[in-house]
């Protein structure tokens, strides 16, 4: 007996369920239950859509060989042959993507992120290249079809930002921006630099899920709401309307603020969503200690001080330190174009992914 097949069977029985579930009426009233049973029906039609097709490759094959067993029509053997030929190669491929879809995925993956991008080692420099890794973002998710929202930002004093900070939203932007998580190095002149040597600066990039309203339970009486001036572009009301909010949470000290709207109902909105997010990934990270203590190579997660990327712009070259994955477009990989590099990194982390499971 397929022991593979065996294991999809039983999820057949759970898939039956959760879709019989989905239409009971109380569950349908308790929006945070129905949410995860949408989100675990999903993930079941992928697999029970896979055992199909593999269930029907088997089965194919399997009468294939009984007409070899006990046919003589030298045509009907011919094309029982064949088929058996066409369809064993694609028996291991399939099994092993049954497999890496029955191995947990982080379950935060689809969700949106907040992304934030802090100059680091390099002073004015670095700031620059925190713009410029912004801009290649920004490029990046515009060919996703995703939305950026800037939340917060402090300009670099020659450009750039010190800090940004902002959501995307969109489909699996979580599961595919978290391996941007990390620190970023340039290597290049900087356009300060009149002697024309090559500086070496830093900005670290942190990636967060984004965290909905049932996820974490927000008191009223927890936060410390501050409202001011916003400061920086936007104009003549920008220094006149007290529109900037700061939310501070008290029993963990989190300050999140929030000044690119010009309402401050808006603002208040924004900075909520950021400081759930804060909350919840301090639970986060927990996860990622404990996932980062059970794999040799992190790719995705783990330590977020962790040196993930070198921009050398004298040759032209971008090098991934995780996987080894060196490419000499550099203009096109800041321009935006950075899919490839991130599909290298989901193969590497399923490669671990699989390699770490008991399937």
């Amino acid at each position: 007996m397929n022991t593979l097949l065996t294991r999809l069977d039983g999820l057949t029985s759970r898939f039956e369920e959760v879709s019989s579930l989905l239409s009971d009426p109380e569950i349908i009233a308790d929006t945070k239950r129905f949410i995860k049973l949408n989100k675990e029906y999903g993930d079941l039609e992928k697999i029970i859509q896979k055992r199909n097709e593999y269930a029907q490759i088997l089965n194919d094959i399997e009468e294939a060989n009984a007409i070899l067993a006990n046919e003589n029509d030298a045509e009907l053997r011919e094309i029982a042959k064949e088929e058996i030929e066409n369809l064993t190669p694609k028996i291991a491929p399939m099994e092993e993507e049954i497999k890496l879809l029955l191995v947990p995925a982080d379950p935060q993956d689809g969700k949106n992120a907040i992304v934030e991008i802090r100059g680091g080692t390099g002073g004015d420099e670095a700031s620059i290249f925190a713009g410029d890794l912004f801009r290649m973002y920004g490029k990046y998710c515009e060919s996703k079809g995703w939305k950026v929202e800037v939340t917060s930002y402090t300009e670099g004093t020659a450009g750039g930002y010190k800090e940004i900070i902002f959501a995307v939203s969109g489909e699996n932007v979580y599961g595919t921006m978290k391996y941007e998580s990390g620190v970023h190095r340039v290597q290049r002149v900087p356009a300060t630099e009149t002697q024309g040597r090559v500086h070496t600066s830093a900005a670290s990039v942190a990636v967060l899920p984004e965290a909905e309203e049932f996820d974490i339970e927000l008191k009223e009486s927890d936060i410390r709401t501050d409202i001011f001036c916003a400061s920086g572009h936007g104009g003549q009301s920008v220094n006149t309307t007290y529109s900037a909010i700061r939310l501070v949470h008290i029993p963990t000290g989190i300050t999140v603020q929030c000044q690119d709207e010009k309402s401050q109902l808006k603002n208040k909105a924004k900075a909520l969503v950021e400081l759930r997010t804060r909350l919840y990934n301090m639970e986060y990270q927990k996860y990622l200690d404990e996932i980062a203590s059970k794999r040799k190579t992190m790719v995705s997660t783990g330590d977020r001080s962790a040196k993930i990327r070198t921009y050398n712009y004298p040759q032209g070259r971008m090098t991934d330190h995780r996987i080894n994955y060196t490419i000499y477009n550099l203009t096109a990989f800041v321009n935006g174009d950075i899919q490839d590099c991130l599909d290298h990194l989901i193969v590497a982390e399923n490669a671990e992914r699989l390699k770490n499971s008991d399937i």
